[in-house]
């Protein structure tokens, strides 16, 4: 930008030149009588551009696919849920038509995720669950959040103002001791039968999921302790576990302890509990861990820091378990002293 004296004569001679969206956007000249005006006008142009900044700048015809690539690359190949948020961002992308992503707004997501489907095997054109089309709509919000912080989006947030649907609390499920010896049982029938023993074993003695377990290896096993890596909340945790049990999971080196999948010591607890409602067998060992700890009085402190959780609201779903949990409930009643 730039104030200078024309110098001719004019009764206006002060120009005003600038190009206020830079050498490839529009030139601007105004002429004025005074310098202070010319000034103050430039001032101006600068205050409008710093005010609304999208103004004038060229359009962005990016595709919503994109910018769900270009937040994977700067940010989500970091997270441990990454890649599938990433493939989750790509079922709603299809479902949207892969639209421009500055179209995108409340209307059309709200449109979408009404007639959002079930696109798992076997579930196909089901109805999609109400968390699901919640997780939807919450990944996408955080895309487009970051891509803000990151100075990648200039735009508002399409998904601003949407709220999630309410989901009705699930109730948790856990084993009792027949259902934890029937367990034990059915996978003798299992070619990895012995390591799946341990497994679960590990993960009912610390309430560390499946997948935590699978990947112990013997460096993480030592004094009568287990140190849990690589977990959902990317913070390492160790954990005291019995001798007998230390004494079988006791390493010869310093490599992986399990060789199974995940697929295959979820299978086995499908195999041996049908009865456990849908998707609750992925954690159903973690739960059962958590609600005898706290059924025996255990601390919802020393709880959480067991289950590894950032927050303690997490971990509050076991309160209930205590056994003094709202006990003077029974006791100050109305009813709780007449005989009737």
């Amino acid at each position: 930008m730039a104030v200078r004296n024309l110098k001719d004569n004019s009764k206006k001679h002060w120009l005003c030149e600038c190009y206020p969206n830079g050498r490839e956007g529009k030139r601007v000249r105004k002429r004025f009588a005074t310098k202070g005006e010319a000034v103050a006008y430039e001032l101006y142009l600068m205050k409008e551009i710093d005010d609304k900044p999208w103004l004038g700048d060229k359009p962005d015809h990016r595709r919503l696919s994109e910018l769900v690539d270009l937040w994977y690359e700067l940010h989500g190949k970091k997270l441990k849920s990454g890649a599938h948020t990433k493939g989750r961002m790509e079922h709603v992308i299809r479902g949207l038509g892969n639209p421009i992503a500055t179209q995108l707004d409340a209307r059309k997501l709200a449109h979408y995720r009404a007639a959002r489907k079930d696109q798992r095997k076997g579930k196909e054109g089901s109805e999609l669950a109400i968390s699901s089309s919640n997780r939807d709509m919450t990944c996408l919000k955080a895309v487009f959040n970051r891509l803000i912080e990151l100075k990648e989006w200039r735009f508002p947030n399409p998904l601003d103002g949407m709220k999630n649907h309410r989901v009705a609390e699930s109730e948790l499920t856990f084993l009792h001791e027949p259902q934890i010896i029937r367990l034990f049982e059915t996978l003798k029938g299992s070619e990895f039968a012995d390591e799946l023993r341990l497994v679960y074993m590990i993960c009912l003695s610390t309430g560390a999921r499946i997948s935590e377990a699978l990947l112990l290896q013997g460096k993480h096993v030592f004094d009568n302790k287990i140190t849990f890596v690589n977990t959902k909340g990317k913070r390492n945790r160790t954990l005291p576990i019995s001798e007998a049990l230390y004494l079988q999971l006791k390493p010869q080196d310093s490599g992986h302890l399990f060789s199974c999948s995940y697929k295959t010591a979820h299978k086995w607890v499908n195999t041996a509990l049908p009865e456990l409602p849908a998707g609750q067998s992925t954690h159903v060992l973690r739960h059962t861990f958590a609600t005898t700890f706290m059924r025996k009085g255990g601390n919802i402190l020393d709880l959480r820091e067991a289950l590894g959780h950032t927050n303690i609201e997490q971990t509050m779903i076991y309160a209930h378990f205590s056994p003094n949990h709202l006990s003077s409930v029974a006791k100050l009643n109305p009813i709780a002293n007449l005989n009737i």
